[in-house]
């Protein structure tokens, strides 16, 4: 067994709750659902179906500019960007797009577009996803090798609570939650792929490929 975030090997069982196993990494200081314990693709793309997550819906749009109102002061005109793991609503990738940046979407359940993981971007955008990654390690190496050189990667994700308060974390809650990451995690996932990184505010992470 290893650290599904960064490969190492120094995990222990932090605890069961509601005969869910979770693992926790003393290298990174991330937290993650056992993979007996993951949902299958079908009812995981139930739980999606849930989310109403509308385009033109402005609480919505609010919310992801805490995101893109940061990673566009590292941007320049006509840059071209990917939304990945957009979801039902590509509301982030409208918003960019108005903003004259040109957008692509992928999502492995409501935009599989294999076509858009073939080009490089000058930046990513990874909103409310990485929450969902069962195999984190591989999916940072992946949008790594989508990023130019001097590219950034635009995260946001819940940040982890102190032991204590993982119970009741709402987060934790969700059944397609599977992976939960520190600020500690963030500087592993950076060092790991020679990128930069910085924390503009609470939940939200820019990375720059160097």
């Amino acid at each position: 067994m290893h650290c599904t975030i960064c490969k190492n090997e120094s995990i222990v069982v932090f605890k069961t709750i509601e005969q869910t196993k979770y693992w926790k990494c003393n290298f990174c200081k991330a937290k993650f659902v056992d993979r007996a314990h993951r949902l299958d693709a079908e009812n995981e793309k139930k739980r999606y179906d849930q989310h109403n997550n509308v385009v033109e819906d402005l609480a919505y749009r609010s919310f992801l500019s805490k995101l893109t109102d940061p990673l566009k002061t590292k941007l320049s005109p006509g840059d071209k960007g990917l939304d990945f793991g957009c979801g039902p609503g590509p509301a982030l990738a409208d918003m960019m797009q108005s903003d004259g940046y040109g957008m692509e979407v992928y999502d492995p359940f409501f935009f599989p577009n294999q076509d858009a993981l073939s080009k490089k971007y000058d930046f990513i955008t990874c909103t409310e996803t990485a929450e969902h990654f069962f195999n984190p390690y591989d999916e940072f190496q992946s949008i790594d090798d989508l990023m130019v050189e001097g590219g950034w990667l635009g995260l946001m994700t819940c940040f982890m609570t102190e032991d204590e308060l993982f119970e009741d974390w709402y987060y934790r809650r969700d059944p397609t939650h599977v992976s939960f990451y520190s600020e500690q995690t963030f500087g592993v996932i950076a060092s790991q792929r020679n990128w930069n990184y910085e924390i503009p505010e609470k939940d939200i992470v820019l990375f720059n490929k160097n």
